[in-house]
Order: structure tokens, then sequence, then C-alpha cells
């Protein structure tokens, strides 16, 4: 156990670890970013690469503001995958190759003397966006992060749901089409092999090498495997069929399972996050839609889907809140 931390004012320094990027944040007690930093993940060179890029993130941002450990409350970790908190072990991340049972709390412990805190990523924006963004004054609501892959987080009674081992909110894993494509996770026909970024690339990608024509390999020079879902996203701004049609598809699939959600939780709100809610009522528009269309009538009149607001800063910004909640509680890590 490390010490409780004495003064409460003092800032959390927090990382936001996913599959493509570690952000890296100081945060004051009210939710100021003090400071902010980020790199790439390169999350395929395996997880000792990645723990360094963690803590010379931790170094840099200590050192670019002065700070030394001990001017700390704590550090706290949003990690992408499935989370055991109380231990502090990354038990398996479908979006981090060779996640497993990684007790990152330990190692970042072993060489900080704060109080070490971890949390599953989207669990953590949850808590951000309802602490600081679109959620503020929602007392029950799901957040839903769609990017490299798709992530989620509960908010029930204005506390974080987080199930029994820590793991509640595996959004993007939950099963839409038993006959579908295999997931990174293992399973067949996850959300996630359907509605997500990479999902997005993927299916403009099959459709394009099939013979459809569309803009997008005109703005990759060709390189059809350079295409993004950012990149079908600006092609369907542009309107461009094809990006248009694959979008559309992903938000249906988004929609169903938002309906899943509607009928089990009956929430207030659902926020969606992450790079594809930059695209705004293009994803968000025809998930609506779905939801109207097949979940019970009444949880679909009361819930409303929102985009987030809080952007890149949504899991530096609940790590830090979920840090502070902990150490009150006499949880410290």
């Amino acid at each position: 156990m490390m010490r409780k931390s004495e003064d409460s004012g003092l800032p959390v320094l927090a990382i936001d670890l996913g599959g493509t990027k570690i952000a890296s944040a100081i945060i004051s007690k009210k939710g100021r970013v003090i400071a902010r930093e980020q790199c790439p993940t390169l999350a395929d060179e395996g997880p000792q690469p990645v723990v360094n890029r963690i803590l010379s993130a931790i170094e840099h941002l200590l050192g670019l503001e002065g700070v030394a450990p001990s001017g700390l409350h704590s550090i706290s970790i949003a990690a992408a995958g499935a989370v055991d908190f109380e231990k502090g072990i990354v038990t398996a991340s479908p979006n981090l190759p060779g996640w497993n049972n990684i007790p990152l709390r330990d190692i970042v412990r072993e060489k900080y003397s704060v109080g070490i805190f971890l949390i599953n990523d989207a669990s953590a924006a949850a808590l951000g966006e309802h602490r600081f963004g679109a959620g503020r004054g929602v007392k029950n609501l799901i957040y839903l992060t769609v990017s490299t892959g798709i992530g989620g987080g509960i908010i029930v009674d204005d506390r974080l749901y987080t199930g029994v081992c820590g793991t509640a909110g595996e959004i993007g894993h939950t099963t839409v089409d038993i006959n579908g494509s295999r997931c990174n996770c293992g399973n067949i026909g996850c959300l996630e092999t359907l509605a997500s970024g990479t999902a997005v690339a993927g299916e403009a990608i099959r459709r394009i090498k099939s013979g459809e024509g569309s803009s997008l390999a005109g703005m990759v020079g060709g390189r059809i495997e350079d295409i993004t879902a950012e990149t079908v996203g600006v092609a369907a701004r542009e309107g461009d069929r094809l990006a248009l049609e694959v979008i559309s598809r992903a938000a249906g699939f988004l929609g169903v399972g938002m309906v899943n959600l509607v009928n089990i939780f009956n929430p207030e709100m659902i926020i969606v996050g992450g790079g594809m809610a930059q695209m705004g009522d293009l994803l968000l528009e025809p998930a609506r839609q779905v939801v109207k269309e097949r979940a019970f009538l009444l949880p679909a009149r009361a819930v409303r889907i929102v985009p987030a607001r809080l952007g890149d800063s949504a899991g530096v910004l609940g790590a830090a809140v979920f840090a502070r909640e902990q150490d009150r509680r006499g949880e410290t890590g």
C-alpha cells in the first residue's frame, strides 16, 4: 500500500493508454489540464516497449513542468482492455497485442512512491464526460467510445458501475452477428468488428478491392491499404457514395448495439466519443433512427444520444477523477 495523499489538492498525472496513442496529462483538482503530451503507442511492438513509453511519458511530463513525483496526488492510468482495477492488472486487451495479465500498476509503482491507480480507458472517459462534459448533471448514462475498437463505461446513480471483476462496460464485445467475422478478442461477430473505425476502414478497402469505384482510392494515391476511418469520413462529407454507404452500415450496427443498451439499462443519455464520433450526424443520426425503430418505446423516447464534448481529454480527466474517488474511499493504490 502506498501512502494516502496528504494533500488532496495536489495534481494527478494521468495516462490514457490506447491502441493507437498514449496521452499523458497533469490534471488539477478542479479538472484543469495543466500540461498534456502525446506519443504513438506502437502496440505491435509488444507490452515491454509500450510500458517503456508509458514510463518515458511520465518522466517527460514531470520534467516539462518541473514537478517532482512527491508533488503529485497520484498517477492514474486508463488502459484499453479488460482491467482488474483492484489488483492493478490489464488482464486482456484486444487492441494491445500480448497484453495478458500485465501487472501495470505494480510496474509503475516500482518507480514512483505515490498512489498508482489503474482503470479501463472507456470507463475513465465515462467518468470524465459525466463530471466535466456532455453528461454533467445526468445520473444515469452510458459512454461509448468508437475508435480503433469500441469500448464503454456505465454510470448508474452518479457512480461508475464496474461489475464484480471490474470489467463491466465491454460493449464492443457484445455479440451482434453470430455468423460474423472473428474479433481480436477471439469471439465472433462482436460489435467492434462491425462498427469500429477499424471495421469502417476494412469494409471500404474490401469493397474497393472488389472493383467498386470511389474517390477514396485517389485520396490515398492508390495505396488502398492506407485508407482509414478518417479518410472514409472525409470522402463521405464530400458525397462519395461508397463512403456514405460504409458509414451508414456501421452506424446501423452501432444503433443495434445501442438498442440493447437502451432496453437493458434504460439510460437517460448515451454519449458517443472516440475518433468516429467526429463524423457527427453522419454516424449518429442513422444510429438514433435504429434505436427509434427497434428499442422499446418508453426508454427509446427517454434516451438522448449525443456526441462527447471532451474529445481526447475525456480519458485523462476521468482517470484523475477515478484516482481521487478511490483515495477518498481509502483504496489508495
